[in-house]
């Protein structure tokens, strides 16, 4: 077997606001298997500034996975436990090597074309207009759960945003989830969430910095809705760490990202503990392309989680790769009669 290692720089559409500043391109990396002249592909997701394998030796990791490419799945996954977007590249890459084609990686009724994934409409941050305009053209196409990251503006005008959803449409009609990327300060963080309570809304995701775990249990504890822990799941490698993280904190959900959290089996590892534990989950994608987003959403199918799912639609992105995933009236469909446009050729 072979392994090959491919750095891939994604555009952005138009620059992209976060409560971390604002993006206009994204670093990613592809692992290519080649072996009795079938090729895999699989994607390592990297978010600098965000993900736990940010490092100085990362792209020396990548190498090093190809070059003991031999030691198969399961051993490597337990040596790059430190590199959770190279675990998941990884786990892709066996995946799709050993599947009938390079992009089938779980056949379901979902890639027959048959079953949908219901998702939320992501709203990006940036001024009230920007941010009005994007709301309005979620719901008219269809979304019935919709996503605002939220903390980068004034946060009376965040206010107005939400008192203007909740004008026009009842929670019953959309459901909202709201972001804020740990924007919110340790004293004022219940404040803020009271002030929030007042449009029923599903969640807030992480309202304060992670590794604030006394602040966070308490804010968990005393939250007049429920809070959902994202960043917080970051570098949090071990078993053993995981569940004592959820039995101190005590979340409402968790939000799993395949790309930051160990793959699929770590993101398992996760569903498995909040399960035990009574806690919510749905899965998220990380700004991955297509090839990513594809894996996990074949893989997110088979989990059968009914709520909404923060899958994006890699559509945000000019040098993204044409592939069979549609979205429609908020609901992420695979027709199967779009080809795949991607050669792996164009990634030397």
């Amino acid at each position: 077997m072979k392994a090959t290692c491919h750095k891939y720089i994604l555009n952005f559409k138009r620059p992209s606001g976060t409560s971390r500043g604002v993006m206009t391109e994204k670093e990613t990396w592809f692992l290519v298997l080649e072996k009795d002249g079938k090729q895999g592909i699989g994607e390592c997701g990297i978010l600098r500034g965000l993900s736990a394998d940010d490092r100085p030796d990362y792209e020396a990791k990548l190498q090093w996975t190809c070059a003991n490419i031999q030691l198969g799945k399961e051993v490597l996954w337990e040596a790059l436990i430190e590199f959770p977007s190279i675990q998941f590249g990884v786990e892709m890459a066996f995946q799709s090597l050993e599947s009938e084609t390079p992009f089938l990686l779980f056949p379901s009724a979902f890639t027959e074309g048959e079953k949908s994934i219901e998702i939320n409409g992501l709203i990006w941050m940036g001024e009230p207009a920007f941010m009005k305009q994007q709301i309005e053209e979620k719901l008219a196409q269809g979304f019935r759960c919709v996503k605002l990251k939220i903390g980068a503006i004034d946060f009376d005008k965040e206010l107005e945003l939400l008192r203007y959803i909740r004008k026009h449409f009842t929670a019953e009609q959309v459901e909202i989830r709201v972001d804020a990327n740990g924007a919110f300060g340790l004293n004022e963080a219940l404040v803020e969430l009271n002030q929030l309570s007042g449009f029923e809304l599903h969640s807030i995701e992480q309202p304060i910095q992670k590794n604030n775990t006394d602040r966070m249990a308490e804010l968990c504890k005393s939250t007049p809705f429920p809070i959902a822990l994202d960043e917080e799941l970051i570098g949090v490698f071990t078993l053993a760490e995981k569940e004592e993280l959820l039995q101190k904190i005590k979340p409402q959900y968790i939000i799993l990202k395949p790309s930051f959290v160990g793959g699929f089996k770590g993101t398992q590892q996760w569903i498995s503990l909040a399960e035990k534990h009574q806690i919510g989950w749905w899965i998220t994608s990380a700004l991955e392309s297509n090839i990513g987003l594809n894996a996990i959403s074949q893989w997110t199918y088979l989990l059968q989680n009914p709520m909404p799912q923060g899958l994006g639609t890699g559509a945000l992105y000019t040098n993204n790769f044409d592939c069979p995933l549609v979205v429609s009236q908020g609901e992420l469909w695979y027709k199967k009669e779009l080809e795949w446009c991607f050669d792996f050729g164009q990634l030397d």
